[in-house]
């Protein structure tokens, strides 16, 4: 009987905790050219608000070309561009550093990605490794719009031989005030308060403060399977509902960006004059959720910067603190818990990102 040849040969498996290197370069395939249809998209997935992404003349009269793609919109293509290559067989996105949105991107603009291979460390189980990375997505010109690390959990091809792999890379634990990318063509000079409907500016905002966004959105089956569609997010553990079963949770795990889109979106309600995301510091998924959850948010202000020849603006730092089927304006909820004998984050709690976003000062 003769041998029967391998169907899978011109297939991409993905690669595996052993196939990766330090210092190895990933090519990342299928450039994005995002369209207006992207945008529309993102606004009926989360319901998001910011002005800056929703008005044309409103960009326009800070001086921008016309209504920018919503900064998430652009994190999701990037790091979808990166799934193929570095989290195909992925157990679960870990977190993510040193995150900077260089550049506004438009409707029309083609994205592309490269990552960065930083390092790895096999798991004590050694059925798996973290395997940590820096993407750079870029427009069309080769102009850098998005840069940031992230680590993720990857599965092994062969858990019998351990790797002993251990050079796990020092990231920054900010980004310094001084490093935040400012929006060249941003002038206020023409600044109008009512598209936005916000009470509060830079000045309103204190270190400290903690303000509850009120609003809940229920995560639909729909809804996060769209999501990884549009971002070509092609990680198994959100797509294969059927290779899910034989996993721990037994069901499909709702992409941790997603649950970032949520609870920025509901953000809104407290933090509705802000004129972008400069910066993400670090960021944790700290539970997963599925769908049929509902996702409440919080977030607390942790600094304030002034910014170097603008007095028109300033950079708050926050932590948005996504919560699943439990409201923190009811009910206080512990952003961590004792577990084991170790601290451990509460289980309602599923996403932790120290960000750092651009508000006006009110004129006086």
């Amino acid at each position: 009987m003769p041998d029967r040849p391998d169907r899978t040969a011109k297939t991409n498996p993905g690669n595996y905790f052993e196939d990766f290197e330090g210092g190895r370069t990933l090519v990342h395939a299928v450039p994005r050219t995002l369209t207006e249809g992207d945008c529309a998209l993102y606004v009926g997935l989360y319901g998001d608000r910011f002005p800056l992404h929703s008005s044309a003349e409103y960009a326009r009269s800070l001086g921008y070309q016309r209504e920018t793609v919503n900064d998430l919109l652009v994190f999701h293509t990037v790091f979808g561009k990166s799934v193929n290559d570095v989290s195909l067989n992925a157990v679960a996105n870990l977190g993510y550093a040193d995150v900077r949105f260089l550049a506004p991107v438009y409707p029309g603009d083609t994205l592309r990605a490269v990552s960065e291979v930083l390092g790895k460390k096999e798991n004590k189980s050694g059925q798996n490794g973290i395997v940590w990375v820096r993407t750079v997505g870029t427009n069309q010109h080769g102009k850098p719009v998005l840069q940031y690390c992230r680590w993720v959990m990857v599965n092994k091809r062969d858990i019998s031989k351990l790797t002993h792999a251990d050079d796990k890379p020092l990231l920054p634990k900010q980004v310094e005030p001084q490093q935040l990318p400012l929006p060249g063509a941003l002038d206020l000079a023409r600044y109008e308060a009512w598209p936005a409907g916000g009470r509060a500016y830079f000045d309103d905002y204190n270190v400290g403060e903690v303000i509850d966004h009120i609003d809940g959105m229920t995560i639909e089956e729909s809804d996060h399977t769209l999501a990884t569609r549009l971002y070509q997010n092609t990680a198994k553990v959100h797509f294969d509902a059927f290779a899910a079963k034989s996993t721990r949770f037994g069901k499909r795990l709702i992409y941790g960006g997603h649950i970032i889109s949520v609870a920025r979106a509901l953000s809104f309600n407290g933090l509705e004059n802000t004129l972008g995301i400069l910066a993400w510091n670090a960021g944790t998924h700290a539970n997963p959720t599925f769908a049929g959850d509902t996702i409440y948010a919080r977030s607390e202000v942790l600094g304030k910067a002034t910014l170097p020849c603008r007095n028109d603006v300033g950079a708050l730092r926050l932590r948005l603190v996504a919560f699943k089927n439990h409201n923190p304006a009811l009910e206080p909820v512990p952003l961590k818990v004792e577990k084991d004998g170790a601290e451990a984050y509460h289980p309602s709690v599923v996403l932790d990102l120290d960000y750092w976003v651009l508000m006006p000062k009110e004129r006086r």
